[in-house]
């Protein structure tokens, strides 16, 4: 089997929709599947000898860490040449259409898979007028495809609502072993708290944009004693967030990973979560693997991997006061803290990324079939059908 994936960002930016990305062709590799993939062209050609295909590509004036690419012709010859049985096109924009409407050209079955609510961001960003349009297009696209996915429940709903056709879910995992409490250490305490490590450190994993509301801890840190915020990552409002949070215990630590990132996570005592809305975010699941009890607003995959008040709390989007109270109690109360991220980490345990990557392989082999008549599987012949698979109708 051979599949083609499209990206709208890709390394060297890491996020969400690039870890995924690149999961995705770890276990493509896993099982002997032959891929390529469509990104930007910000300089890298491969990943782990996979083909990094590159679109010419120019900033986004409205967020400097993206960019905005631009087809050519090479994409659809590029693609001839590949003879994909399949296309995944990870949250579809210019590189997605580009890919896509190549695929469609040469009767290759096509997923999308919905990552980022687009529509929000632009309203975020002081463009609402552009929301609807933008939404409409999403809608389209995700109806031109043979085959949508959603990452969360609360996304699969929204896409039905929005009047995308058919929606199956392909679910988020977390890696239990690489995010892990026994990864917990003193000397990242010290980084993370600025030298005060008896602290109880609130952490925060993701980007700086509006979006993500940040700033609604800093009512969080002017009632809770005891408490320092760390922030990691990096965006558009990290200068004015400074200025706002200038003379409180917060440190911006900026971008880590690898085992580092898996250290900052084992190693703070609360995780919070505050965006106004989110496919998924691939943190929860980090940080309840790490054994951190969260608290967050009610986006995205939050409802599928925290359990209220038994692994952490759930708040509503404006649910400023109520989310500072949560966090005051979890502050005052080490023993509660303790609990809540160990039945944290034993949620996290049934979260395995390895059966949910196993069912979009099996979901790749579903489509590839029903379109084309051919059986391209790599697995055994009695597994069960993918619970993803929806006919398209």
């Amino acid at each position: 089997m051979r599949i083609a994936l499209s990206v709208e960002t890709f390394l060297p930016k890491i996020d969400g929709i690039v870890k995924i990305a690149c999961l995705t062709l770890d276990y493509l590799r896993q099982y002997n599947i032959e891929a390529v993939i469509y990104a930007p062209d910000q300089g890298v050609k491969n990943y782990k000898d996979v083909p990094v295909i590159g679109l010419p590509c120019f900033v986004d004036p409205w967020y400097p860490e993206g960019k905005i690419s631009i087809p050519t012709p090479n994409t659809y010859l590029s693609l001839r040449r590949f003879k994909p049985d399949l296309v995944h096109l990870i949250d579809p924009g210019f590189v997605g259409l580009a890919v896509g409407l190549s695929a469609k050209v040469l009767g290759v079955p096509t997923v999308g898979s919905y990552h980022l609510s687009i529509s929000q961001i632009v309203k975020d960003f002081g463009i609402p007028l552009a929301e609807k349009p933008i939404r409409a297009l999403r809608v389209w696209g995700f109806n031109y495809v043979d085959h949508a996915l959603a990452p969360s429940k609360v996304a699969r709903r929204r896409m039905l609502q929005h009047g995308v056709h058919q929606v199956g879910l392909w679910r988020r995992g977390v890696d239990s072993q690489q995010f892990h409490p026994r990864f917990r250490s003193q000397a990242m305490r010290e980084r993370l708290s600025n030298g005060k490590p008896d602290s109880v450190i609130l952490l925060y994993v993701g980007r700086l944009s509006p979006e993500k509301q940040v700033h609604i801890l800093k009512k969080v840190l002017e009632e809770t004693p005891n408490v320092c915020l760390a922030l990691l990552g990096g965006g558009p409002k990290e200068e004015e967030l400074r200025e706002l949070f200038e003379g409180l215990p917060v440190n911006f630590v900026g971008y880590l990973q690898g085992q580092e990132l898996a250290e900052a996570y084992a190693s703070a005592d609360i995780f919070t979560f505050t965006s106004r809305h989110e496919a998924f975010g691939l943190v929860l699941g980090e940080a309840i693997a790490s054994g951190l009890p969260v608290v967050t607003t009610r986006v995205g995959g939050a409802e599928d991997v925290v359990q209220h008040g038994s692994s952490g709390y759930i708040v509503e989007v404006d649910g400023v006061d109520q989310m500072a109270g949560y966090i005051r109690e979890l502050a005052a109360d080490p023993d509660k803290r303790a609990l809540m991220g160990q039945r944290a980490r034993e949620t996290a345990e049934t979260l395995q990324w390895d059966d949910m990557m196993r069912e979009l392989i099996y979901f790749y082999e579903d489509v590839v079939r029903t379109s084309t008549g051919r059986d391209p599987r790599l697995s055994p012949q009695e597994r069960p059908k993918s619970p993803m698979f929806l006919p398209k109708t």
